[in-house]
């Protein structure tokens, strides 16, 4: 319910933005966020498996070694893209090109304000109160909604004042996290060599989770930026919104998941393990389809009510509903996708993870640069993120039963049936 709210949001935000900033503008826009939240998971990916992986179960000493060790490690890759960002700065004049000309400018204030923030939300995650997550997650989206709504009545809507409001959204929300005690700054003076190392060896595979998700985003924005313009751009996130659908249970799932599944690891049972990851791949299956099925047929609506009427019955609102029914096709894939990763993390085989995801990434550029060179359209982007998601799901599997433990897909929908109809039962007899 709390990322569902997110989503609503975001969708409304997305809708204001769409109706107050020109098209190429709401692309630039959109191509800053990819770009920011890849980079931004790269961070949080580097800490928050191992972070809570460690973290559940500890002696208080332990936490208090884990949280200043997380505070060096997360600052440390703060400081090292900041400085590599104003160094490419130097040479800005020399890039034409809009979308990263703001991305230079206005990525190193964004991803120092957000540090604090992202440090109370892995504690939060970490230590289950998903309330405090909400709040974090909610204030400050809630607070980029408000202020956009206020440039927008007093007519100072555009893109470099919808920056301002960004930044200062990030920086408003780690300010109360600090005062809150919900960083646990006070901690930092407990970090220690072993547990910094410790983070960081178990990190740098997991990163490749984290990233996982967004690597497709920033590869397609990249190259629609880059070989079709941002007004495409703008056509292909419209579309991609509405797989909100799917995104908002596998979030979710994914976060309340992974302390189970650590919990089990840690105790050594084995079919547990396997039988949680299973449940939840297949009653997350199921329960997508009848949301899909609803937001197919309501797609050319949705895309309307998101984008305002310059997207209503035009030829960009029909390409970004078409956009969004090719990937109806394929996103029933992504549950197992994401829960057979977020268990190799679990049973200690991250590298297998950081070795796949540099497999897909290889698929989705080289597909997706050839198709729009040869067919100048935006429909191959989405084809070329199909591939991939199946040889990850394989390269998964064939691990987790060569390695851990044997795991079946087709005993996940089997048990993902009997989930669902336990549910209903439950709902239906309350």
């Amino acid at each position: 319910m709390g990322t569902g709210g997110m989503s609503v949001l975001n969708f409304l935000f997305a809708a204001i933005l769409y109706r107050s900033l020109p098209t190429e503008e709401t692309g630039v826009w959109f191509f800053f966020q990819t770009a920011f939240i890849t980079l931004d998971m790269f961070r949080q990916g580097f800490l928050s498996t191992a972070f809570v992986k460690f973290y559940a179960g500890s002696s208080l000493l332990r936490k208090r070694q884990l949280i200043g060790s997380t505070w060096t490690i997360l600052g440390l890759i703060t400081l090292v893209a900041v400085l590599i960002n104003l160094i490419v700065l130097i040479f800005i004049g020399y890039i034409d090109d809009v979308s990263l000309r703001y991305l230079l400018r206005y990525f190193p204030y964004i991803f120092v304000v957000s540090l604090p923030m992202l440090i109370a939300m892995c504690i939060a995650q970490a230590e289950l109160k998903f309330d405090r997550l909400l709040y974090i997650e909610m204030l400050q989206t809630s607070i980029l909604v408000v202020c956009l709504l206020v440039l927008i009545h007093f007519k100072q809507n555009n893109l470099k004042n919808v920056m301002y409001i960004n930044i200062g959204a990030y920086a408003f929300c780690s300010v109360v996290c600090l005062l809150k005690g919900w960083t646990r700054l006070r901690y930092f003076g407990y970090r220690n060599k072993a547990t910094i190392l410790e983070l960081y060896n178990f990190g740098k595979f997991t990163v490749g989770t984290a990233i996982s998700s967004n690597i497709f985003n920033v590869t397609n924005a990249s190259l629609i930026n880059f070989l079709l313009g941002p007004a495409y751009l703008a056509i292909f996130n419209l579309g991609t919104r509405l797989m909100e659908v799917v995104e908002i249970p596998l979030r979710s799932f994914v976060a309340t998941a992974m302390p189970i599944l650590s919990g089990q690891y840690n105790q050594q049972l084995k079919d547990d393990v396997i039988r949680t990851a299973q449940k939840y791949i297949g009653f997350i299956t199921l329960a997508l389809i009848p949301v899909l099925i609803i937001t197919l047929f309501f797609s050319n609506t949705i895309i309307g009510i998101i984008g305002g009427e310059q997207y209503r019955y035009s030829i960009e609102g029909a390409q970004a509903a078409n956009i969004f029914r090719l990937y109806v096709f394929f996103a029933l894939f992504y549950p197992a996708d994401r829960f057979l990763a977020v268990t190799l993390d679990v049973i200690h085989r991250p590298q297998v993870n950081f070795r796949k995801i540099i497999i897909m990434f290889i698929i989705n550029i080289v597909i997706s640069a050839i198709g729009i060179s040869i067919f100048k359209n935006i429909y191959v982007v989405v084809f070329a993120n199909t591939l991939p998601v199946i040889v990850a799901i394989i390269i998964s599997y064939i691990d987790i039963n060569k390695h851990y433990q044997p795991f079946n897909l087709f005993t996940s929908y089997s048990l993902g049936f009997k989930e669902t109809k336990q549910f209903l039962r439950k709902r239906l007899r309350g």
